[in-house]
């Protein structure tokens, strides 16, 4: 049997190396827009009020301006939200364009055998 080689990996984009926004933190993003709550959108990923809380208090600690602003109306996305979401979305299609050309290429190449009982 031969083994298939393929590439993998996950995409983040990172602010001075830190990780800074990743597919988890996109989909509260959106979430948080389509729900307009903070809370609400923890409930729709089924994640805890205080993990989506930290994620978002943490993303506007760490942005130039808030990404997420809150009131008693609730939670809205900023502007500054809104590109960084097409942005990571842009660039995310192309990793995965890229890993799976990479992949290609290696399937096409010579994979190693097995060896027995391995």
């Amino acid at each position: 049997m031969n083994a298939q080689l393929k590439a993998d990996g996950r995409f983040w984009l990172t602010l001075d190396g830190r990780n800074f926004l990743g597919r988890g933190r996109i989909e509260l993003l959106q979430r948080i827009r389509e729900t307009g709550s903070i809370s609400k959108a923890a409930k729709a990923m089924k994640m805890s009020y205080k993990a989506a809380w930290d994620a978002v208090d943490a993303m506007n600690a760490s942005w130039r301006s808030a990404l997420v602003e809150s009131g008693p109306a609730g939670s809205r996305l900023t502007e500054d939200a809104e590109r960084l979401i097409e942005a990571f979305q842009k660039a995310e299609s192309k990793h995965a364009a890229f890993m799976l050309k990479l992949s290609i290429e290696l399937s096409a190449s010579p994979a190693r055998k097995r060896k027995p009982g391995a």
